[in-house]
């Protein structure tokens, strides 16, 4: 071990106080107690992860240390000194917070964002240099010396605005950084680079509490990790201290013998041929074929073809080339709704934007693409809709009050859930899962994976396109990877592995 990694994974020193203490906060909203008497430490030049399924309580803790909730009952301390109550209080002790929908204006600068309410002024007047300035000494310290500080932030890429968000922390002196699923929305090099900033903020003396679904991340990254579970902290220990079975079983209070459920199966008939299709201009030349039973893994990096792929077979993209045959009948989908009614189904990878419908019920979300087969005489029956969704919500264990609920204030999980229960209302031959475990915790992971392995077993063709490599050889029965636009290569189950498909996908070639 090397005597950076041992400085990584040992406690702080418990001689020296300090940065962050909350001792016993209790928060309770009507008919839920979010906190229950959470306790943790953070000291200064520590990462620490926090780790949970959804609703474990993990939001509400950084809500209640930002100052956007009182706790009912507990204390915070800042260097020893008690957190007066407030957001603005918990900003001018140094506390700031990155969550995964960032807080930046579009239409503003950089530097207006940077220094937002708080621009160098004298008698009225906004020192646009002396704002310059400090921002262009903000956006150095996380690698962004080649961004103009009078730049219009909605014209930088994602990956940058994420890095400016950082700096927005920096510029305000903060102490305490707290990042909610930072890396949700970038690609692996962004993540990387994001990885070298917290490193360096770390080197520098700032206390990092790094929130993430991704258990590679927390390892990759943290120096400590505390789990939550129902609201309450259930450990809390040194990186080195840890395994990922350890972890993962301390979050869900269950033991996961087995992470990824695949079992073998006995596969039907081809129900889906796919023959030279294209899709200008991304998808170029794909053919493969899925049988009945079978769980397929698409594997391919950014800009690849693996979304515009499945969507082109939906009929969410038009089909420039090639031809797409269902159970023996060649079909043309000019629309989903043809996709529909072809036997098809697609999830998309973004729930929120084009797989829900956030502010319906689930009951509505889960007959959306059943209405037809639920109307009569030209109207929907609502006993009708009504049952679908229960059963729908039952098969899938979508936890909530009532099928009535809004589907925006589920989890993650729980809306993934409702978008499987309405794919698979329509009993389709193939269905197509776009990143199906994006954003949501490793419990909710097992159970999509569960219910997938199920779909296949009562004959469907289950399609996956996914960016996490252990997620792709964990549950398919066999991988194809996709390189500028076309499959390349199909690899077995007994033979894949990272070292082949990553091969495959950068390079379009064997080793």
């Amino acid at each position: 071990m090397t005597v950076e990694t041992e400085a990584r994974t040992r406690m702080p020193s418990s001689t020296k106080a300090p940065l962050l203490r909350m001792q016993g906060i209790v928060k309770s909203f009507p008919g839920v107690k979010a906190l229950r008497g959470v306790s943790l430490e953070l000291h200064a030049g520590h990462v620490m992860a926090i780790v949970g399924e959804n609703g474990a309580g993990k939001s509400s803790l950084v809500k209640t240390l930002s100052g956007a909730y009182e706790p009912d009952e507990g204390d915070i301390e800042i260097d020893g000194r008690p957190l007066a109550r407030g957001t603005n209080a918990a900003i001018d002790a140094g506390v700031a917070v990155i969550y995964q929908e960032l807080s930046l204006i579009n239409d503003m600068t950089v530097a207006e964002n940077l220094f937002l309410g708080r621009m160098p002024a004298r008698k009225g007047f906004v020192r646009q240099r002396e704002a310059h300035a400090m921002a262009r000494e903000a956006l150095a310290r996380v690698g962004l010396d080649n961004v103009p500080p009078w730049m219009r932030l909605g014209d930088l890429p994602l990956n940058k605005r994420q890095l400016v968000e950082v700096a927005k922390a920096i510029a305000r002196d903060a102490r305490i950084l707290v990042m909610d699923e930072p890396t949700a929305a970038l690609q692996s090099h962004d993540i990387e680079n994001l990885y070298a900033v917290v490193r360096r903020l770390r080197e520098e003396g700032m206390g990092i509490i790094f929130i993430s679904h991704h258990l590679e991340e927390v390892f990759e990254l943290a120096d400590s990790a505390v789990v939550m579970r129902d609201g309450a902290t259930v450990g809390a220990r040194p990186m080195s201290e840890w395994t990922e079975a350890e972890l993962v079983q301390a979050m869900v209070a269950r033991n996961l013998e087995s992470f990824y459920p695949w079992e073998p199966r006995e596969y039907g008939d081809v129900v889906l041929d796919v023959r030279n299709l294209a899709s200008a201009p991304l998808l170029r030349n794909a053919s493969f074929a899925v049988r009945a039973g079978e769980i397929v893994g698409i594997a391919g990096i950014a800009g690849a073809g693996r979304t515009e792929l499945l969507k082109t077979i939906f009929g969410a993209l038009p089909a420039t080339h090639g031809e797409i045959v269902v159970k023996g009948r060649k079909v043309t989908n000019h629309s989903p709704t043809e996709g529909v009614r072809h036997g098809l189904v697609y999830t998309s990878e973004d729930r929120k934007l084009e797989g829900l419908v956030l502010d319906a019920s689930i009951e509505e979300n889960i007959a959306l693409s059943s209405l037809k087969a639920l109307a009569s005489g030209g109207f929907v029956r609502g006993a009708r809709k009504r049952k679908l969704a229960q059963e729908a919500s039952t098969r899938f264990g979508v936890r909530a009050s009532s099928v009535l609920q809004v589907t925006g204030t589920l989890s993650g999980g729980n809306q993934q859930k409702v978008i499987l229960g309405r794919a698979t209302a329509t009993n389709p031959a193939v269905i197509m899962l776009d990143e199906p475990t994006r954003g949501i915790d490793v419990g909710a992971k097992t159970e999509i994976y569960a219910h997938m392995v199920k779909m296949a077993r009562a004959g469907a063709a289950v399609i996956m396109v996914s960016s996490e490599l252990p997620e792709l050889l964990g549950m398919s029965d066999r991988v194809l990877v996709m390189y500028r636009g076309s499959i390349v290569t199909e690899i077995a189950r007994d033979k894949a592995n990272s070292e082949t498909v990553i091969q495959w996908a950068t390079t379009g070639a064997g080793a």
